[in-house]
């Protein structure tokens, strides 16, 4: 009985606060337009307005949240919870909610076991809050023992886990907004930033070592990679050679236009972004996963990356993932082509940038 009251007591404070998010998240958007919050309706939110409203609904529902995605659809917010109580919060406050079996500590422990048990080359896992299950994907190098091993323990598992193959072979992209060359590899500019009042650009890490020199295709030397992190990360950070170096906070959209960026921002899932590469240029998808592991081979395994289901090719590596005017995403690797699809994981570009103590533009 004293659980009850207790459980009704956090929800009803829940409840309150994901009113005032929920305008919070209404200001992201209309903050240019009027001093005045508009009342929330699912037609007025925003993508990244709810990548930043589910961050703060988890923090605020606690141990009654199970992830939360995105309906880009009905622009809506879905957010999982684990009882009643938690469900009648979110619709009292105008929100969308669901209740389910896994909660985000059952998920994360599965998460937990597969990086101890299952960490296979050629595998990737990510939380999908769609499915309230953590999808674990095999490439097609993934085989004999290894796959029995692997299916043994997404069995044991149970209703945690999902578990999917791939066609292609997860690999990073190395050799996408424009081209940029080192030691006789391409990768591609993710954004411009700025470091200590000095423009610089960002990357993704395993395109080069620290002290190596990048240049554009025509030649010209665009600066130094002052530092790389690959792997467990997969980010790097290129100092222009002079301050005076022309960097707009924009991305190549190869049809003779580019598209401004004027800030970072988390992604969601369900999201809808777009990706632009060297290689094969400008690609559109959506979020399909956050905190992605995946295990590249030969000990390189990145973990926190973004999924999704956008293309991409060799030769994309380091470029945009941007959803309207927001830096969201580096290329770090994937599986397929944009023939075929694929699946296609990113390095968020806030970590990046916290990392590093630089901001876009």
């Amino acid at each position: 009985m004293e659980h009850r009251r207790v459980t009704k007591r956090r929800a009803t404070v829940a409840g309150a606060a994901i009113v005032a998010l929920m305008g919070a998240g209404i200001t992201l958007q209309s903050a240019n337009a009027s001093d005045d919050v508009p009342e929330f309706t699912p037609d007025t939110l925003s993508a990244l307005a709810a990548g930043k409203l589910a961050s703060d609904l988890s923090a605020d529902l606690g141990s009654d949240a199970a992830g939360a995605y995105y309906d880009a659809d009905s622009r809506t917010l879905v957010v999982n919870v684990l009882d009643k109580a938690a469900l009648e919060a979110v619709q009292e406050a105008g929100g969308e909610a669901r209740i389910v079996q896994n909660s985000l500590t059952e998920l994360n422990n599965t998460r937990e076991t597969l990086a101890d048990e299952a960490t296979t080359p050629g595998t990737a896992w990510a939380v999908d809050p769609t499915t309230n299950k953590v999808v674990v994907t095999a490439d097609r190098t993934v085989d004999g023992a290894e796959l029995t091993k692997l299916k043994e323990v997404v069995k044991d598992l149970g209703s945690t886990v999902e578990f999917k193959r791939s066609n292609g072979e997860f690999k990073p992209f190395v050799a996408g907004g424009d081209a940029i060359l080192a030691n006789g590899g391409r990768c591609s500019l993710g954004f411009n930033v700025i470091k200590n009042g000095a423009p610089a650009f960002i990357t993704a890490g395993h395109c080069g070592s620290a002290g190596s020199t990048w240049r554009h295709t025509r030649g010209k030397v665009l600066g130094t990679m002052t530092n790389s992190q690959f792997p467990g990360n997969d980010f790097a950070l290129v100092q222009y050679r002079t301050r005076k170096a022309v960097a707009p906070s924009a991305v190549n959209l190869y049809n003779g236009t580019t598209r401004r960026i004027t800030r970072a921002a988390a992604a969601t899932v369900g999201m809808r972004v777009t990706r632009s590469g060297s290689t094969t240029q400008v690609h559109k998808g959506r979020v399909t996963g956050l905190n992605a592991t995946v295990n590249y081979g030969n000990g390189d395994v990145v973990t926190g990356l973004i999924q999704t289901n956008v293309c991409a090719e060799p030769g994309d590596s380091g470029g945009s993932l941007f959803s309207g005017n927001a830096a969201i995403g580096l290329t770090s690797g994937g599986s397929g082509n944009c023939t075929s699809g694929g699946t296609t994981f990113f390095q968020p570009v806030t970590e990046a940038l916290k990392v590093y103590g630089a901001k876009i533009g």
